[in-house]
C-alpha cells in the first residue's frame, strides 16, 4: 500500500520517495512495524484474553512441572498473524502474486489453528478438533497453493525446477513434463508436484506445532529461521546474486523478503511476552500459521530441501514424535522418555531455560550451515 502510494504515485513529484523502491529499505521498515505492533498490542491482548478466560489447558500426560502454566492466556498467535500481515500489506508491492500467496498461507493456516484453539477453550481441555480434520484442512490449503503455483507456471512466473544443495547443475523438475502429451497420463505428470508441495507445507506447519511446548522455544527458533529465509528470498529474487550463486532465479520472489522481514520482526516482538516464564502462549493459531508460512515461502523460492536445515530443530522434534510412535506400535517400547524431544530432556532433569537456549544454539548452527551451502555448490 505504502509502496504504491509513496513510490508509484508520488515518486515523480518528490524524488526522495525513490528509496521506497528498494526491497532492503522496505524490509527493514516492515520488520520494525511488525515489532512495534507486537510490543504495543501485546499487553492489550493479554488483558483481553484474561478477561474472557481464554487460558491454556495442560495435558495430564505431559511433564508435571507444566501444570503450573495452566490458565496462561493462549491464542496469542492472533497477534503474530496480524503483526505479519499488516506490515506486509503496508510495505510490499501488492501487485506481486508471491506476496498474496504468502499472505493466504499464513491466514489460512492461522484460521485452522484458531479453529483448533477455540475448540480447546470451548471444551475446557487440551483436545481440539480431531487430527484427521486438522490434517485434512492443512492438505486442502496446500493443494490450493499448489494450484495457484501451476497457474503462475503457465504464465512463466514460476519454475517447478528445484534447487538442490551442493549441486549446481542438478535441478530436478517436480512436474513430469514427459507425460504432458498424453491426456491419459496428464494427471500423473502433476501428481508428484502436489504430493511434494503438500508434504513440505503440511510437514512444516506440524513440525513447528510440535516444537511449541516450552516458553519461547518455537518463537525463538522462528526468529532464526525467519532471518535465514529473509536472506534466501532476497538472493533468489536478485538477478546478480542468483546468477553468482547459480540459483533458480524467480524475479517476483524478491518481494517475499518484506514478508520474511515482517515475520522475523513479529517473532522478536512476541518473544518479549513469550519468554520464560511466558505471559502468553501462541497456541495453534500461531504455530500452524508460522510453520505453514515458512513452508510456503520455501516452496515459492525453490528451497524446499534447504528448509530441512533452516528449520533443523523443528524437523528433529517432529522426527522424535514419529520415531516414538512407530517404535511403541511396532516394538511396544519407547525410544525417548517422552516426545517431542524437548520433553525427553525435561525428563532427564534439564531445566526449561537450559533446553530452550541450547535448542536455539542448535537452530542457529543449522541455519548458518544452510546459508553456507549456497556457496558450497
Amino acid at each position: 500500500m505504502l509502496y504504491w502510494l509513496l513510490y508509484e504515485q508520488l515518486y515523480r513529484h518528490f524524488t526522495p520517495f525513490r528509496v521506497f523502491r528498494f526491497i532492503t529499505f522496505r524490509t527493514a521498515f516492515a520488520s520494525l512495524t511488525a515489532l512495534f505492533l507486537c510490543l504495543v498490542l501485546g499487553p492489550w491482548l493479554i488483558g483481553k484474553l484474561r478477561q474472557f478466560q481464554i487460558g491454556q489447558h495442560i495435558r495430564e500426560e505431559g511433564p508435571r512441572s507444566h501444570q503450573k502454566k495452566a490458565g496462561t492466556p493462549t491464542m496469542g498467535g492472533v497477534l503474530i498473524v496480524i503483526s505479519i500481515v499488516l506490515p506486509t500489506l503496508l510495505w510490499a508491492n501488492l501487485a506481486n502474486p508471491y506476496v498474496w500467496l504468502a499472505v493466504f498461507g499464513i491466514v489460512a493456516f492461522g484460521a485452522i489453528g484458531f479453529w483448533d484453539d477455540y475448540s480447546k477453550v470451548r471444551k475446557k481441555r487440551n483436545l481440539g478438533i480431531t487430527g484427521k480434520r486438522k490434517f485434512g484442512a492443512q492438505c486442502v490449503v496446500a493443494l490450493v497453493i499448489g494450484l495457484f503455483l501451476l497457474v503462475l507456471r503457465s504464465r512463466g512466473e514460476y519454475s517447478t525446477a528445484m534447487n538442490v544443495p551442493f549441486f549446481k547443475s542438478f535441478r530436478p523438475s517436480l512436474v513430469l513434463d514427459g507425460l504432458l502429451g498424453n491426456p491419459v497420463t496428464y494427471i500423473f505428470a502433476f501428481s508428484f508436484f502436489f504430493l511434494f508441495i503438500a508434504f513440505i507445507i503440511v510437514g512444516s506447519t506440524n513440525a513447528v506445532n510440535l516444537t511449541d511446548g516450552l516458553d519461547g522455544l518455537a518463537i525463538g527458533l522462528m526468529i532464526i529461521a525467519g532471518g535465514a529465509m529473509t536472506v534466501l528470498t532476497y538472493t533468489s529474487g536478485h538477478a546478480e546474486w542468483a546468477k553468482y550463486l547459480d540459483l533458480v532465479r524467480l524475479p517476483g520472489a524478491g518481494e517475499l523478503t518484506v514478508f520474511c522481514g515482517a515475520m522475523t520482526g513479529a517473532s522478536i516482538g512476541f518473544l518479549w511476552y513469550n519468554a520464560h516464564p511466558a505471559e502468553i502462549f501462541m497456541g495453534d493459531v500461531g504455530s500452524l500459521a508460522l510453520g505453514g508460512s515458512m513452508g510456503v515461502v520455501a516452496v515459492l523460492i525453490k528451497q524446499e530441501v534447504l528448509l530441512a536445515f533452516i528449520g533443523g530443530v523443528y524437523v528433529i522434534e517432529a522426527l522424535s514424535v514419529i520415531l516414538q510412535v512407530a517404535s511403541f506400535r511396532l516394538r511396544g517400547k519407547r525410544i525417548f522418555k517422552m516426545a517431542p524431544l524437548h520433553h525427553h530432556f525435561e525428563a532427564l532433569g534439564w531445566t526449561e531455560s537450559k533446553i530452550i537456549v541450547r535448542f536455539w544454539i542448535a537452530g542457529l548452527v543449522m541455519a548458518l550451515f544452510a546459508l553456507t551451502t549456497l556457496k558450497l555448490r
